[in-house]
């Protein structure tokens, strides 16, 4: 396996610029997810590491050799599209050993290595069907076989899962996930699924217009977002933002939105001291919320009474759209809450895990 490394990459197309001067490392055996919005330069990063589209400016390297002039076939990857590309006139057998006979392997060595990935992947009973006479999910399936079968130094996935049903998807992620362990591979994985995005990766890479808004494990850029962008496009439901003001009262700090203030904990006041007087945008997740109702007093953590606007139950939690004043929020709390529409509810808010970010620039206040 081969680390992927781009250096200084750029994308044009005639003066449209959809990927700007991204510098970004795949390291030997890591599984890379490049996720971000339709239209943020995901899937062109992945094209010009293919080779299916050329670098308008910088380097890419597979390895340690610098593959711009060379061409995808010669390139050592394997990839895995969105919409499968198996030819339907072949049996899953014929398409997953389509690319063994162009490099001349043996008969009886492409019946081995055939059925060795088919049996990975648990579709040795559909060797000799037709793509038509398959499921969404044994297609994908045999697409990521005919990539097995290659032994690649790097896999590259282009939105793989996006065609199938919700319980599928879950099914396969676990499924990639168990492939990666086992193969040990290097994996750079397009997406616009943050789920997908944050159950498989090693590290996320977030684009936005052509460049990198922030990388690192899914934890990380989950607990840590370096920018309102990120903040708002990982984690489900949305983070909640609240244009605020940081102010100081008799000693304390607090942000205030004039029909929220909630006090900053002590352990913060250090870190938003310079912030005093200054207009902020504070974010704090649904699931930071409780229903005081419900859960008993949580001390040291701030209280709200909000109206319930809207309630979406969906097994595990429920989901609550609350207003209080003016403003609206998004929170989750348990099941089994006591929380109605159109009636009062008392929430307590957990500012520990609170973040504040600067206005103009949109980037968290560190």
């Amino acid at each position: 396996m081969a680390e992927v490394r781009l250096s200084n990459i750029t994308k044009r197309f005639g003066k449209n610029t959809v990927v700007n001067q991204i510098n970004l490392t795949a390291e030997d055996k890591e599984f890379l997810v490049l996720v971000g919005p339709s239209g943020c330069g995901k899937t062109t990063t992945l094209r010009m590491i293919a080779g299916l589209e050329e670098a308008t400016e910088g380097e890419i390297y597979i390895g340690d050799r610098m593959v711009n002039e060379i061409p995808p076939k010669d390139r050592d990857i394997a990839m895995v599209f969105q919409n499968y590309a198996l030819y339907p006139h072949m049996t899953v057998y014929k398409n997953m050993a389509f690319g063994l006979r162009r490099r001349k392997f043996q008969k009886a060595e492409i019946a081995r290595i055939v059925r060795e990935g088919a049996k990975i992947l648990g579709i040795e009973e559909l060797l000799s069907r037709k793509p038509k006479e398959l499921s969404g999910g044994q297609r994908q399936r045999v697409a990521m076989g005919r990539a097995i079968v290659r032994n690649p130094q790097v896999f590259l996935f282009d939105e793989p899962l996006s065609n199938l049903d919700a319980k599928l998807r879950v099914q396969m992620r676990g499924e990639l996930a168990r492939l990666h362990q086992r193969l040990e591979t290097t994996i750079v994985y397009v997406t616009h699924d943050q789920i997908e995005a944050m159950t498989l990766a090693d590290r996320i890479v977030v684009m936005d217009n052509g460049i990198i808004m922030q990388e690192g494990s899914p934890l990380e850029v989950y607990e840590n977002p370096n920018n309102l962008f990120v903040a708002g496009f990982i984690g489900s439901p949305a983070m909640n933002f609240l244009d605020t003001r940081v102010v100081e009262d008799d000693g304390r700090l607090y942000v205030d939105g004039g029909n929220i203030r909630l006090a900053i904990p002590e352990s913060l006041e250090a870190k938003y001291k310079s912030r005093v007087n200054s207009e902020v945008v504070f974010g704090i997740r649904p699931e930071q919320f409780n229903d005081l109702a419900f859960a008993s007093d949580i001390p040291g953590k701030e209280e709200l009474e909000a109206m319930v606007d809207v309630m979406e139950p969906i097994g595990s939690e429920v989901i609550l759209i609350v207003t209080v004043g003016e403003e609206q929020l998004t929170v989750k709390v348990d099941p089994h809450t006591s929380a109605s529409v159109n009636h009062p509810i008392r929430l307590s808010v957990d500012m520990d895990r609170m973040h504040l970010f600067d206005k103009d620039t949109g980037d968290a206040i560190e």
